[in-house]
Parts: C-alpha cells; structure tokens; sequence
C-alpha cells in the first residue's frame, strides 16, 4: 500500500506528527509511507526574522514537494495542516485547488482519505480543521478513516487527539511539540489508514 503524507508546518509541531503518522503506517506489511509538502509559500525574508521558524522551515523543505503524481502513485492521502481559522493553511489549500485533473480522472475515488492538525489551544479549532479537511477527499470519492475509541489514549488525552484525526495542542507560542500520547494517536491513525487500504486493495 502506497500511503502519502502532504502535510504543511511552520514551528515543525505538524511535521513531528506527520513523522508519527508514517511510523504508524509503515508498521503494517508492504505498506510505504512518503512524505510531501506544500509549495513554499511564505516569504523568506519574514520566516529569517524568526529563529524558531528559521530552524523548522529548513527542515520542513528537505521534504519534497508534492506532485500530481504522487496522488496517482497513492492508495491513501493523509491531509496535515497547522489550524487557520478551523481550516487549512493557504498553502495547503493550493494545493487541494489543484486537483481538478484527478478529479476529472477519477483518480481518488476509492481510496482512503484521513487527516491530522495542530493548533495552539485545546479549543483552537483542531477537530474543525481535521473535518473541512476531509471535504475536498469526500468530493474526490474518498473513504474517510478516523481514529476508533479502541485506541484508549483518546480516553485518557488530555491535549490533542480527536476521533475524526490526530491532532496536537501547541501553546499560544507554538512551543510545546506534541507529547507522547499525542505522537501515539498520530501513529494509530497512520496504521489504520494503512490497514484499511489493504483491505480495499485486496
């Protein structure tokens, strides 16, 4: 199974969960995970003036840059994004605008869809987010997969991780990466994205 990553990050809280995603997707048999971002979007004389951001915004571009062919190649998209207002961020979001060919393909339809977010309080909208990310994968014919309740830690949480997705709180500042039950639900959903392509492979 063939599960892509597109996540966007700017102190690096979304790219650690989309790491934990992976490891989580990777666990089940002859799956492989890639991760791919966004375009660069910001401009680099703004993201020098932030020496956090500076840090996480280099290692945020060794990732690659997502392609149209990596949404052909994939059996699931895993959507990840920083919270904007319950939505995406712009870059992101340009990313999903650009769909139209596999759209017009069919190139999505039956596959998997999921997503995960970070937002910087515990009511900062992340359960909203993770939902208007799913639309655009339930237009494209997607098979949305959360996170069931037998994963305990959504119980005993008490910062990020929701049934419809992982999620992190960071802080106001953006400083508290996501903990170890946060990473763990990350790695859940990433291993039931994987476990449910199978099956639809198969």
């Amino acid at each position: 199974m063939n599960i892509l990553i597109v996540f966007d990050s700017r102190y690096g809280n979304t790219h650690k969960l989309a790491e934990a995603v992976a490891e989580g997707a990777r666990q089940v048999a002859e799956a492989e995970a890639r991760l791919a971002r966004p375009p660069a979007s910001e401009p680099e004389a703004i993201i020098q003036q932030n020496e956090r951001w500076q840090a996480a915004h280099a290692r945020f571009m060794q990732v690659r840059e997502v392609t149209l062919d990596d949404f052909r190649w994939a059996d699931a998209v895993i959507l990840g994004s920083p919270t904007r207002f319950g939505n995406m961020t712009a870059s992101l979001k340009a990313v999903v605008d650009g769909w139209g060919p596999l759209w017009m393909e069919g190139t999505l339809v039956g596959k998997v869809g999921a997503a995960f977010t970070s937002s910087s309080t515990m009511h900062g909208a992340n359960e909203i987010t993770i939902l208007t990310m799913w639309l655009p994968l339930i237009h494209q014919g997607m098979v949305i997969v959360g996170v069931p309740y037998a994963e305990e830690r959504l119980i005993s949480t008490t910062r990020g991780g929701t049934p419809y997705g992982a999620s992190s709180v960071s802080g106001p500042m953006a400083d508290q990466g996501p903990n170890e039950d946060e990473l763990a639900i990350a790695r859940t959903l990433g291993r039931r994205v994987a476990e449910v392509a199978g099956k639809l492979r198969s």
